[in-house]
């Protein structure tokens, strides 16, 4: 029931996550879903795939960027009022994030930093990571960076709702582990 009528953005739209988030949401018949991610390839192709689906009642919004990028992200909250938050923008590979470390802590948790802070100045109603299974005892770069990305959720929804910290935000912060 959140999910009819509601300003949606989906990071990592057009990841394997991602894509499958956006295609089961539209089922939903949510106003908008914005569809952010920094892959031009991969944003063109599920934009033009859900668009082929016809809707009348949802908008699909195309942003390329980087959820890394806090102005970007921070304008296009507010841009489109958003309400809800699915963050699946992540390097999951193992072996890849293993060789480019630091990118995948940039990426990762950088991201996550980022979206709970817009999420809670904008009022979000609901923001959803999307973690992995490798979170829990990690034993590389990614697992690491996906707990820590588990944390700063966790500190924001603890953070949030004290009083101390915005009487006007309510956003609540949701988590959920996918495993391969």
């Amino acid at each position: 029931k959140d999910l009819k009528g509601s300003n949606i953005i989906v990071t990592g739209a057009g990841g394997s996550i991602g894509s499958q988030l956006c295609r089961e949401l539209s089922n939903f018949k949510p106003a908008k879903i914005i569809l952010f991610e920094i892959s031009e390839p991969s944003l063109y192709e599920i934009h033009q795939e859900l668009l082929n689906l016809n809707s009348i009642t949802t908008l699909f919004v195309p942003i390329l960027g980087s959820v890394t990028d806090k102005n970007l992200v921070q304008q296009v909250i507010q841009d489109n009022n958003v309400n809800i938050i699915f963050h699946a923008a992540a390097y999951k590979h193992v072996p890849l994030v293993e060789m480019n470390p630091l990118q995948g802590i940039l990426n990762n948790i950088l991201s996550t930093r980022i979206l709970c802070e817009c999420a809670k100045i904008n009022n979000v109603k609901k923001f959803i990571l999307i973690s992995s299974d490798k979170a829990v005892r990690p034993t590389s770069i990614m697992g690491v960076s996906k707990r820590i990305s588990e944390l700063i959720l966790q500190g924001s929804q603890n953070y949030a709702s004290k009083s101390n910290f915005s009487s006007t935000s309510n956003t609540i912060f949701l988590m959920v582990r996918f495993g391969n």
